[in-house]
């Protein structure tokens, strides 16, 4: 088989878990709040054609760059009021980040084979998936920045200026800068750029301009829609600016050992991480031992540098998975192809234990909540425990085998297994999780009357922008104890989280109760359950 052919493989394994990891079941789950805000964005771009000045429920937000706003404003022109094409967005931006890992793992240690392995374990990590399947913009800028890494490592290693590789650098990180502003530098280009010095010395030797012109890129990319909305609306930039990095400092602050538990973040690959990150065992072990320490440098730096930020979210851990992935592909890659000693080959089975007994333990979990209440179809539930316990057994057969363990058909497991669950748990879980007496406020969008209409809120109530999301409006507050401003606002309507008939007595106005929209994706016994998100709808006009 020629290496071109090899080549086309490994392109497609690549695609098939990507499109399982992604793109599989991601209607599933309605829009959150993350994704209600970006989105609502969007559409308002479109409403009032401005591209340039994003808003969001009428109100300016300078607060993140418009590269993924534009991107969804894009989407929503061509496809409107799509979330699942939303979504397919930010798939194929993550299927673009493992291709990028792909190509800079195979170039760092001129062996495709690692790159293969570090990218499918990348494409099946938990926060990856996460971030993959919803249409937020992290996934954004991180595949950006890895993109610009990847050129850069081009740049630096090819002979030559390479006027071309530092060009797409200076062009892709701009691109990063523009989807979440500097977040991707300092979580991922500056982990990377501190390990790939110490450990493997790149040589800048007569590629100074080069990297000159590559700065000078990303410096017009990053900058001008900044400086454009600094001229613009000088004074709420500037706040903008103060409360962005006061958020780092105040908002969300958890201690310093907050993220100790990074590992969970790569799901289904957690115990392979920490053993692949034991470096005094694998560092004389392993081949390409230099890239292999620059993986796990690159991993504790990101892992300090985060940490170092009092602002702290699990999602902020997605950089960490990129070369958590890589250290994973060599450890992988390792016991494939050398004599594993006991204590390894005890460390690895430990490893698929725990994988095994979930596969297991998955029919009775099925029958125990879902299928016992009818909520998954007793087809499905036979294909997925069947499907289960198969995979099952073709791991204790891979990994207890007297002579030698079959890493690749253990690994092969582990890919089906997510597979598994992305193609055939999702429905069930999502059946688990999802509140059936949701009754979206989206319906509004069918309701011809309202769409001319002004849309007001309680002034004292808090307005979720879930709900501006789905209504697809723009929903000022209005001070609903002045009837003079009332009856200059008629006819308008108003959306409520207590009775709109009380609210409004003796306001001389006319209620047309319209419904009450019940927008929680999660069930009323959920503890995450948010009563801000029942609101009454109704039209108010003048009394005849």
């Amino acid at each position: 088989m020629t290496n071109t052919q090899n080549h086309l493989i490994h392109y497609l394994f690549i695609i098939v878990v990507c499109f399982f990891a992604f793109f599989v079941n991601n209607q599933i789950i309605p829009a959150d709040l993350m994704e209600s805000r970006n989105l609502a964005t969007a559409q308002e771009m479109i409403h009032t054609d401005n591209y340039l000045m994003p808003t969001m429920n009428g109100e300016p937000r300078l607060e993140k760059p418009p590269l993924p706003t534009w991107i969804a404003a894009g989407v929503e022109l061509l496809f409107p009021e799509n979330l699942v094409v939303q979504r397919y967005m930010a798939a194929i931006s993550a299927t673009i980040m493992v291709f990028f890992l792909y190509f800079l793992v195979s170039r760092l240690t001129k062996n495709r084979n690692i790159g293969l392995l570090s990218s499918l374990v990348l494409a099946s990590c938990f926060n990856i998936i996460l971030m993959g399947r919803t249409a937020t913009w992290d996934i954004y800028c991180h595949s950006f920045m890895l993109g610009a890494i990847y050129f850069l490592v081009l740049g630096l290693e090819e002979k030559g200026k390479q006027w071309g590789h530092f060009f797409i650098t200076g062009l892709f990180l701009g691109l990063s800068f523009l989807s979440k502003g500097p977040v991707s530098f300092y979580a991922l280009l500056l982990p990377f750029l501190i390990s790939y010095i110490i450990v493997l010395r790149p040589s800048a030797k007569d590629k100074v301009l080069p990297i000159l012109i590559m700065i000078l890129t990303c410096l017009v990319i990053s900058t001008w829609w900044p400086v454009y909305a600094r001229l613009s609306h000088p004074e709420l930039a500037v706040a903008v600016a103060d409360k962005e990095s006061s958020s780092w400092l105040n908002h969300n602050v958890r201690p310093l050992y907050y993220y100790w538990q990074f590992p969970a973040e790569a799901g289904i690959w957690a115990l392979f991480w920490i053993t692949s990150l034991c470096w005094f065992h694998w560092k004389k072990k392993i081949e390409n031992r230099h890239v292999y320490i620059f993986s796990v440098i690159w991993t504790l730096a990101a892992f300090i540098l985060l940490s170092l930020i009092p602002e702290k979210k699990t999602r902020y851990l997605l950089p960490m998975l990129i070369p958590g992935a890589i250290n994973i592909g060599f450890y992988i890659y390792h016991c494939a192809n050398s004599i594993m000693t006991s204590k390894e080959k005890n460390t690895f089975r430990f490893n698929i234990i725990v994988i095994i007994l979930i596969l297991v333990a998955l029919p009775v979990a099925l029958y125990i909540m879902f299928f016992k209440d009818g909520m998954v179809t007793l087809p499905l539930y036979i294909v997925t425990s069947v499907i289960s316990i198969c995979l099952a057994v073709f791991l204790i057969i891979s990994v207890f085998n007297k002579h030698r363990i079959n890493v690749l058909k253990a690994f092969t497991g582990i890919l089906l297994t997510m597979i598994m669950v992305e193609g055939l748990c999702m429905i069930p879980a999502g059946n688990m999780f999802i509140n059936n007496d949701r009754h979206s406020i989206r319906m509004l969008r069918k309701i011809d009357r309202v769409q001319n209409m002004p849309f007001f809120y309680n002034e004292k109530e808090q307005l979720r922008m879930e709900l501006v999301y789905e209504a697809n409006q723009v929903i000022r507050p209005l001070n609903v104890s002045d009837s003079t401003l009332i009856q200059s606002k008629l006819p308008f309507v108003f959306v409520s989280g207590a009775p709109i008939d009380s609210l409004l007595a003796g306001k001389n106005v006319k209620i047309e109760y319209i419904d009450t929209f019940d927008n929680n994706w999660q069930k009323s016994s959920s503890r995450r359950y948010n009563e801000d998100l029942v609101r009454q709808v109704a039209i108010i006009s003048k009394l005849k």
